[in-house]
């Protein structure tokens, strides 16, 4: 039974979804993958892989990070493992490896995967023995 109060729960009602839905609104919606979305596994995984490309040593560890963390910043998973696959396999001999040596896609993510890579390495002050 409506009482002398419901016209005032009514009202806050109404504010209350309009700020639920002003809130639903104002927030950002993502379309694409932040970057940064390297998985855990997927850094450990390269670090591992730097460090015995720059010697073996323990102590390049952090700046191995670094480096990863700099990749991560400049490309997307998806593209960092594209690009990593294209420099990889460029040198393969063979009619098979072609599509990794031949197309101008391969040489662009190639490219562009050294070169990322090169400036990550700059930047944390690492020299690959490599």
């Amino acid at each position: 039974m409506p009482g002398k109060n419901s016209a005032r729960n009514d009202t806050h009602c109404l504010a209350l979804g309009a700020v639920i839905g002003l809130f639903i609104l104002a927030t950002p919606a993502y379309s694409e993958a932040p970057a940064n979305d390297f998985p855990t596994l997927a850094r450990v995984e390269y670090v591992q892989e730097c460090i015995n490309r720059t010697g073996g040593k323990q102590t390049n560890m952090y700046q191995c990070v670094c480096v990863v963390d700099r990749i991560a910043e400049a490309m997307k998973y998806d593209d960092f493992v594209e690009a990593t696959a294209f420099a990889r396999y460029s040198t393969l001999p063979g009619e098979r490896s072609g599509v990794f040596r031949d197309t101008d896609e391969a040489k662009k993510k190639a490219r562009l995967f050294r070169e990322t890579e090169a400036a990550a390495f700059k930047a944390c002050n690492l020299k690959p023995l490599s």
